[in-house]
């Protein structure tokens, strides 16, 4: 739920649009959801563990990757050049492409080319699929429709992005109601420097939505009649959601329809969002809001509503690029990861794992690392997973097992006025010494750690890193050694939700 914060002064984009959207018809009713597998995890998140096996390689820069719900157990591989490719588990990746569009693709930069496919509910029918990419000659950053059958490309929609290579969005995805939704970026550069994210006229750092089932002459697709900017006056009517950096990747849980974000920071927080199904209209916070914290010289605008993020990590962590994932809801691991989201770093390749804690909170721990520079994280038509890796090129199967944590840290805090003690008693549940370690974990926002003890500590952003006294170097198995600090803090005493002991997730107590 959006919470009121009232503002006082605080890979990926699109261009400001020169077209007008006219009003459209009503939605045809969506179909219903397609069954998915909703049994409920049994596994703490600290001891679940993500590995990988790879199963194919010679992608060149691949982007994303989308299923045929078509009973041929095929995956489509977008390559930022403009080729997307097939894999089959049973033959492999295909030499010949599925189809070609560098002709119509600006791949120049880093972060420009063929970024994002969804295929519609109909695809087995129809055999056409959508496609999001930069086209030449100027970057201009535009959804398509591809039909198989024919080799035809139809751009519906584009915006102009010639001024930065950088923030243009790209992923695509139908949501539960039938309806295709885009993100883009707020414009590249640095700093939101077109103002776009709390902006309305543009569709720069925003995710839209269109039906692309049906046209509204003179527009090849409707808008929605109950979008949230439907009849505003100078507003795009294509808006859905707005406030956001660069959602580079998004998904739609298949059991109950909310939606999860991963957008990317500017370079303090990285965050992911999780929102009910139909919220459109909300303001996600940029360039007001970095993450929860007030951005630098950011567009604030007074008494406005922001949605705060649900999850949120500094790049001290060694990430640079949050790469949003989804709520795992296959069948081979529904006792281990089920309802369970999972989202990764470019950089650092950490495995996030989310849960609702059923009382408005949630859950979320490592377990485990993906291979290096993940772009994105995809599902089979059954819910299993698979992700890509950019210049190594590869094609990497996940999987889920119960690994139980070798430790486990309990939580003391005692608060008053602006400071806080939080002691630390960390237990060796393994059957092996700790010899010298390693304990990191976050701080809520707001928090500076005034001093220690029993520990080395130092902060970097909200990440903290407690290395061993000389005295208590050593933790025998079930045997626990204690620390602490004093902190300072803005009124939130929450204490650290997940640590890691010498690189491995523990178990959290009291």
């Amino acid at each position: 739920m959006p919470r009121p914060r009232w503002t006082g002064p605080v890979l990926l984009a699109l261009l400001l649009s020169v077209l007008t959207p006219l009003p459209s018809a009503a939605a045809d009713p969506a179909p219903p959801p397609k069954e998915t597998t909703k049994a409920a995890p049994s596994v703490p998140l600290p001891s679940l563990r993500a590995t990988t096996t790879q199963v194919a390689s010679g992608l060149r820069r691949p982007t994303a990757l989308a299923a045929p719900d078509d009973g041929t157990d095929r995956l489509f591989i977008t390559e930022k050049s403009g080729t997307v490719r097939v894999y089959h588990p049973d033959t492999g990746l295909a030499a010949a492409p599925l189809l070609d569009i560098t002709s119509a693709v600006d791949e120049s930069g880093n972060e420009r080319g063929l970024l994002g496919i969804a295929l519609p509910p109909d695809f087995a029918d129809t055999h056409h699929l959508y496609l999001a990419y930069t086209a030449l000659p100027d970057g201009a950053v535009t959804v398509a429709r591809y039909r198989l059958d024919d080799s035809r490309l139809e751009p519906l929609l584009s915006q102009e992005h010639a001024e930065f290579s950088n923030h243009n969005g790209g992923q695509l995805a139908f949501g539960p109601d039938g309806n295709l939704y885009w993100s883009i970026g707020d414009g590249g550069g640095s700093g939101d420097p077109f103002h776009a994210g709390q902006r309305l006229d543009t569709l720069l750092g925003k995710i839209m939505r269109i039906d692309v089932s049906r046209a509204c002459d003179p527009l090849p697709y409707c808008v929605p009649a109950d979008n949230p900017f439907v009849g505003t006056p100078g507003a795009r009517e294509e808006i859905w959601l707005y406030g956001l950096r660069n959602p580079w990747r998004f998904s739609f849980d298949t059991a109950d329809g909310s939606m999860w974000i991963g957008d990317v920071g500017q370079g303090r927080w990285e965050e992911i969002d999780h929102l009910a199904p139909g919220r459109g209209g909300l303001n996600l916070g940029w360039s007001c809001y970095e993450g929860l914290e007030k951005f630098t010289d950011g567009d604030c605008v007074p008494g406005e509503e922001y949605t705060e993020p649900v999850f949120t990590y500094s790049p001290y962590t060694g990430g640079c690029s949050v790469i949003g994932g989804h709520v795992y809801r296959g069948r081979d691991h529904a006792g281990l990861a089920g309802g369970t989201y999972i989202a990764t770093d470019y950089c650092s390749s950490t495995v996030w794992a989310l849960r609702p804690d059923g009382s408005g909170g949630y859950e979320e721990a490592e377990i485990g690392e993906m291979p290096t520079q993940v772009t994105s994280i995809g599902t089979t038509a059954d819910g299993e997973f698979y992700v890509v890796n950019d210049l190594p090129g590869g094609l990497y199967k996940v999987s889920f097992a119960q690994e139980e944590p070798t430790c486990r840290v309990d939580r003391t805090v005692t608060s008053w006025g602006t400071g806080a003690t939080v002691d630390l008693t960390v237990t060796n549940t393994g059957d092996t010494p700790v010899n010298g370690w390693t304990l990191e974990f976050p701080l809520a926002l707001g928090q500076t750690v005034v001093s220690d003890w029993n520990t080395t500590l130092t902060q970097g952003s909200n990440v903290i890193t407690a290395v061993n006294a000389p005295h208590n170097a050593t933790i025998a198995p079930g045997a626990s050694v204690t620390l602490g600090y004093l902190t300072e803090h803005t009124g939130d005493v929450t204490p650290p939700a997940r640590f890691m002991l010498d690189g491995d997730a523990c178990a959290v107590g009291r």
